[in-house]
């Protein structure tokens, strides 16, 4: 176990040493973003707000941390995906500077004690506007880069590992799904602000859109992290092709429940079907599992100290 944690922190080290000079700067927007996460949740604190509302300080927190964790994923992920190196940094480049001018966005406006992303046009003022344009724009970025991502890791590789492959594919649709759950968030939320003159009801909309869009957005991180964990153990390409596929059925099963109650205007955690409520849990049991397999792997069967994995 104990050359299984040092070949993953080698690996690791290299991942950011080896990178390139957008792959290095991206990482550290994600620090940034994720610090400023951390600190609205202070202020939040500090101040006993609430975690609901349209002014809630909940906004500046969770967006800085989930796109934080999105860009220094989104950065880990495609270092392991075949690709022109100027692709790779435009991407990145792209969905780093959408991610921030996002966050940005929305920090602002909870400063100025104003709600973000949706506001009657008769109560809009200059900046509200000029956030609303940044916030429109960042969304069609980060979709055009998750759609071009999706559309790369579909494509055969035959040079990659095939766990961490089917990890990447399944990461990556279900990351698109969230983009497009996102997309109908803001688009529906748009639309009752402007007929409804009010934001309630758009906030109330997208509020049960959430589950959906959070279930399905951090896959791309979790399946290639098991994937990746599991190129340190001594198991056959087999073995760990089938612990992946485990991982993607679980996480698919339970992914797909929760977007189709969430669609459906049905609660997850709420009176459900009793088949609703349990195939949510057995997918996330599935998950669980292989979670469990691979870190049994590590601490029974690591790889032998002679042989080394490239990140590569």
């Amino acid at each position: 176990m104990r050359s299984a944690v040092a070949m993953i922190g080698k690996d690791l080290s290299e991942a950011y040493r080896g990178g390139t000079r957008v792959e290095r700067a991206c990482y550290l927007v994600a620090l940034v973003l994720v610090a400023s996460g951390i600190f609205h949740l202070g202020v939040l604190l500090a101040t006993g707000g609430t975690w609901s509302g349209p002014l809630s300080w909940r906004k500046p927190t969770t967006f800085g941390l989930s796109f934080g964790l999105t860009v220094a994923t989104l950065t880990w992920v495609l270092s392991f995906l075949p690709m022109a190196r100027r692709t790779r940094a435009r991407l990145l480049t792209a969905f780093a500077a959408a991610g921030a001018v996002e966050v940005a966005g929305i920090t602002t406006q909870a400063w100025r004690r104003v709600p973000s992303h949706f506001i009657p046009p008769d109560r809009a003022t200059g900046l509200d506007a000029l956030a609303g344009v940044a916030a429109a724009s960042g969304a069609v970025v980060i979709v055009a880069v998750v759609v071009t991502s999706t559309v790369l890791a579909l494509r055969r590789h035959d040079e990659l590992d095939p766990g961490m492959l089917l990890a990447l594919r399944v990461g990556f649709l279900a990351l698109l799904l969230a983009m497009a759950i996102g997309v109908l968030m803001l688009a529906g939320g748009q639309v009752l602000t402007r007929t409804q003159g009010d934001v309630a009801p758009a906030f109330a909309f997208t509020a049960v859109l959430k589950p959906g869009h959070a279930a399905t957005m951090h896959g791309v991180l979790v399946l290639p992290a098991i994937a990746w964990l599991l190129r340190f153990t001594d198991g056959s390409e087999a073995f760990r092709l089938n612990v992946v596929r485990l991982a993607a059925a679980g996480y698919g099963a339970f992914a797909a429940v929760v977007v189709a109650e969430t669609l459906a205007g049905v609660d997850p955690l709420g009176a459900a079907p009793l088949i609703a409520r349990a195939l949510p849990v057995l997918g996330f049991a599935a998950l669980v599992a292989a979670v469990a397999i691979t870190l049994h792997q590590l601490v029974r069967n690591p790889l032998p100290e002679d042989r080394t994995v490239r990140h590569r």
